[in-house]
């Protein structure tokens, strides 16, 4: 298995990798910090004197949280090749048996039919990266928009803007994955495309300030985890392949 070597450095936590979609963010949070900082040296150091620099430190805080919120750790799996990955970092909310979602539940060959879906709750201070939870391609994708309710809510899964992904792990066994906007986050970015082919914990997208990940099991696999267990994108065991 070709893995990065990892890195144990204090650089590592404090300047980790920033996925590319967040890297204009920071870039915005801290073009207005150092504006403010400009502006506010001439309105006020005569009256602050020493203590002005206090007043500025707060919106360098915040730029370095933008850079923060979309980090990109490298991340490591087990050699156990059957299992199926957690797709995001975060903490189970819900598990449950239900039809696949949306469109895809209507398709003759899942119609009726019920597969265990885990659901994956992600504040803003977890990594929002997405990784495919087992090696496969991506046979449909169906963007639908929606509310902005609670993500750890049931009723998300239904009501909220999401993302469904129904893909065919390599053995031939199909599974879905479903991105859902919460209550903060605005923004699903996709970042693969129908018919393509991507390896395990390969990224395939993120959610911007909070969220939710579903993922339906395929079918006849039970879930190895519980609610409220801790998830690491990649790393964590969810079930395993038949």
């Amino acid at each position: 298995m070709n893995e990065p070597k990892p890195d144990f450095s204090n650089k590592a936590y404090l300047l980790p990798h920033i996925n590319p979609e967040g890297i204009k963010f920071g870039l915005i949070a801290l073009v207005l910090a150092t504006a403010y900082t400009v502006w506010s040296f001439f309105a006020f150091y005569e009256y602050y004197q020493a203590w002005w620099f206090l007043g500025i430190i707060p919106f360098y805080l915040l730029s370095y949280g933008v850079f923060l919120f979309f980090r990109d750790p490298e991340r490591y799996q087990p050699d156990d090749e059957k299992a199926i990955l957690s797709p995001a970092d975060g903490r189970i909310c819900l598990i449950s048996e239900v039809e696949m979602p949306d469109s895809f539940g209507e398709m003759e060959e899942y119609k009726g039919k019920k597969f265990w879906r885990v659901s994956v709750f992600m504040s803003v201070f977890n990594v929002h990266v997405n990784r495919l939870p087992t090696a496969g391609t991506v046979l449909k994708k169906e963007y639908i928009p929606g509310k902005f309710f609670n993500a750890s809510l049931d009723k998300a899964s239904k009501d909220n803007e999401r993302c469904n992904y129904l893909v065919k792990a390599d053995n031939g066994q199909v599974y879905g994955v479903t991105q859902i906007a919460g209550l903060v986050a605005r923004r699903i970015v996709p970042q693969v495309n129908e018919g393509q082919h991507l390896e395990r914990i390969e990224r395939f997208g993120l959610i911007r300030f909070g969220s939710r990940l579903d993922v339906y099991l395929p079918e006849g696999v039970k879930p190895e985890v519980r609610i409220g267990q801790i998830m690491v994108a990649g790393e964590t065991i969810l079930g395993h392949l038949s």
